[in-house]
């Protein structure tokens, strides 16, 4: 007894898939995740680090501006108490605040100035410290730009540079000291830079004596600590983007750019297939692409080998009945006997019905794929669809021919398969006339289906003279026909396993051919045998 062949055996074997690994701690895929962590952790190290600088900055001036109201309310309060004099119409002694305001020592970056009821300086602590302030001094300006001040505060001396906004800007703020408010903010000071200002009235009762106003001068080397500070995560951020970018480039855009390239070189016919093992090793959505592109066009170079091998094959299959046809058109002009011209005609009709039978067949094997793609698997009861092609065969059967006969072994439910309706019903009733084509009259073809392990087993015997064991594999191949004695000519175009074995293969199952033998080896006929996955409900 010859062993059974199975004929699903594709050469390369699909890869199967990898699981896909757990990883909740950012949605997306892993190349997603790459691009998201690298390009937010640039953004995070920089608003982070522009934050934080932005808190430090507010918080050292409000704290500046703090502790210059605690210290002016403090000499504010001394002055108020000791360099106050007249009743009931009270007034500040300028001479003695000049005095305790020179006695208060101030820090070096701090200014001290006191101003009179009528906003006269009375007292500044630079000239009072008597410390000597240096400075650059600015591009020279027309006098009548120092012009025009609301207030009487003095021009400052030759030696010391000023600023017309900052002159203008402690005009307004001791103005609005004198009417009784507390003013602290920033402002330009004499020179220009900014300083930290805060101006209290020196109130006794009701009535204003004068203004203290207090300015702290080292908010631009606060500010330039700051950036000094912010400096670093800068860098740190254009860093990490370069590096991301670069990255990005190498992990992406260099790998699509070559995939491409690659097509182009299929597309243009300089390959039959995209190789690019160094990608389709990675782990990742490029490595899938990769090896999906590679599969694809792998699957490409194979469909068009067989294409044109079956090109050839029609073309070989077809020239036979043609050549055949010529001779006897050439020949019948020259025979006169009247049985020699009838078998001519018949040798005509019979490679008629042959090119008939190889147009049909040809035909269907052509548009299987595309019948295969355009319709959508679905379940199916197998039993029902084998019952169905057995009575139409049964209705049309005459008297004298091949019988065929359906059994259901062992199985209540339904036996159902993920699969499509016309090309399975196809692959069956292509067996059938395989089977009672080499049957002899008055015989059986025989049925059965049964399921085993998740499978769907179907056979169909016949009780003709076997298969060759040499060919029980090659019964499956392109116009392979092994015609037994007196089997009409043209009956068999040896394409009919060949589609079967295709739509099988396309459903995922197989099929394969045997002999069926006694217990002393003899063969009592060939059976086929159809495999398919039970369809999971």
């Amino acid at each position: 007894m010859a062993s059974a062949t199975a004929t699903a055996n594709p050469e390369r074997e699909p890869k199967e898939p990898k699981e896909p690994k757990l990883r909740w701690w950012l949605p997306g895929s892993k190349l997603g995740r790459l691009i998201i962590a690298l390009n937010v952790l640039g953004l995070a190290v920089l608003v982070a680090g522009a934050l934080v600088l932005n808190e430090l900055r507010r918080g050292l001036v409000n704290a500046r501006i703090d502790s210059l109201t605690t210290q002016g309310e403090l000499i504010v309060t001394i002055i108020d108490q000791t360099a106050t004099v007249g009743e009931p119409e009270p007034a500040m002694d300028g001479a003695y605040a000049a005095e305790i305001l020179k006695l208060l020592s101030n820090p070096r970056s701090q200014r001290a100035r006191l101003f009179d009821s009528q906003g006269n300086l009375i007292a500044d602590s630079y000239v009072v410290a008597d410390r000597v302030e240096w400075r650059v001094l600015p591009p020279a300006r027309p006098r009548e730009e120092n012009e025009g001040f609301s207030l009487n505060i003095p021009d400052p001396r030759p030696e010391e540079p000023t600023d017309e906004d900052g002159r203008k800007a402690l005009e307004a703020e001791v103005a609005r000291a004198l009417r009784g408010e507390h003013v602290s903010h920033m402002r330009p000071g004499d020179d220009g830079e900014s300083v930290v200002s805060v101006s209290i009235p020196i109130q006794h009762v009701q009535a204003v004596l004068g203004v203290l106003t207090l300015e702290a001068r080292d908010v631009d080397e606060i500010i330039a600590r700051e950036r000094a500070a912010l400096l670093p995560f800068i860098l740190i951020a254009i860093s990490v983007t370069l590096i991301s970018s670069f990255m990005l480039n190498r992990l992406v855009a260099h790998p699509v750019r070559r995939l491409a390239r690659a097509a182009d070189r299929v597309r243009l016919s300089r390959a039959r297939a995209i190789s690019l093992p160094d990608l389709a090793q990675r782990d990742d959505e490029l490595g899938d692409l990769t090896r999906s592109l590679e599969d694809m066009t792998h699957a490409l170079s194979e469909r068009m080998d067989a294409i044109e091998r079956f090109a050839a094959d029609v073309a070989h299959e077809i020239r036979n009945p043609l050549t055949s046809m010529r001779s006897a058109v050439e020949t019948l002009d020259l025979v006169k006997d009247p049985t020699a011209r009838e078998r001519l005609f018949r040798i005509l009709q019979q490679d008629i019905q042959r090119l008939d039978r190889l147009v049909t067949d040809i035909s269907n094997a052509s548009r299987l794929d595309a019948e295969l793609s355009r319709e959508a698997p679905r379940a199916l009861d197998l039993g029902r669809l084998l019952g169905d092609v057995v009575a139409l065969y049964q209705a049309i059967i005459r008297p004298g021919e091949v019988g065929v006969r359906f059994t259901v072994q062992d199985t209540v439910e339904p036996i159902r398969v993920s699969g499509r309706e016309g090309p399975l019903s196809q692959v069956f009733r292509n067996l059938i006339d395989n089977a009672r084509s080499f049957s002899p009259a008055g015989g059986e073809v025989r049925v059965s289906l049964q399921h085993k392990a998740g499978q769907a087993i179907a056979t169909v015997e016949d009780d003709g003279p076997g298969i060759p064991p040499e060919n029980l594999e090659t019964v499956f191949e392109r116009f392979y026909t092994s015609r037994p004695k007196g089997t009409a000519f043209g009956g068999n175009s040896g394409l009919g396993l060949s589609i079967a074995r295709q739509i099988i293969d396309a459903h995922g199952g197989q099929i394969r051919a045997e002999n069926r033998t006694d217990a002393d080896g003899k063969v009592l006929g060939a059976r086929f045998t159809v495999i398919l996955p039970e369809a999971r409900h």
